[in-house]
């Protein structure tokens, strides 16, 4: 396995089954934020779980972005976390309940059995309290998701090259490389990046 592939495939590991203990009244995430310590990769302390606290801080950081059902929740955590982290129902909904019961947040409008939940003043009182909790736990599970999409596009990459020679795959692996590198180029660069592309592909087809 690639190197950078090992030490992806490692840091997700690691954090999943990373034992630091919260403080301060936090769960792990937060622990590693006060002590100064740095988010790293073992927040999780007994797997892709956050404390009670955590969550909660954690989802009124969302709802201030927008109303949001308990499923758009569970959503928007999984999307950020390229699925590393995905809270069950079960620990979501009490999260809601208990933020609904403390004033800090409250049902917006309610379709059938779902509740659209907003934050309330109360709730950005909060959340101004513990925003750099909440921004550390949010920049953690959206690096995790960088590193999980690294990890399946290494497995998926050493699965596309089987059979290819050495030469092969180095040539592959630098030109993926590049490209990840020039993600973010203009659209005029990435235009100029397709043809190139595509002269290739037809060269190597022998068109």
């Amino acid at each position: 396995m690639h190197h950078k592939t090992q030490k992806a495939w490692n840091f997700v590991r690691h954090a999943a089954h990373g034992r630091r203990h919260g403080r301060h009244g936090y769960g792990p995430f937060a622990a590693g934020f006060a002590d100064g310590t740095g988010m790293g990769g073992g927040g999780f302390r007994t797997g892709r779980k956050l404390g009670a606290v955590d969550l909660q801080i954690v989802i009124l950081a969302l709802l201030k972005e927008k109303a949001r059902h308990g499923y758009e929740i569970i959503k928007a955590l999984e999307e950020r976390s390229g699925g590393f982290y995905v809270p069950s129902p079960g620990m979501v909904y009490p999260a809601l309940t208990y933020l609904e019961e403390a004033g800090q947040a409250a049902v917006f409008e309610t379709e059938g059995a779902k509740k659209l939940y907003r934050i309330t003043e109360s709730g950005e009182t909060r959340l101004k309290d513990d925003q750099a909790i909440a921004d550390a736990i949010l920049g953690q599970l959206e690096r995790m998701g960088r590193k999980m999409e690294t990890v399946r596009e290494a497995f998926a990459a050493e699965a596309d090259a089987e059979g290819m020679t050495a030469d092969v795959k180095a040539a592959r692996h630098e030109l993926r490389s590049v490209l990840r590198a020039r993600r973010r180029a203009s659209p005029e660069e990435q235009q100029r990046i397709a043809a190139i592309l595509k002269r290739a592909a037809d060269e190597i087809r022998g068109q």
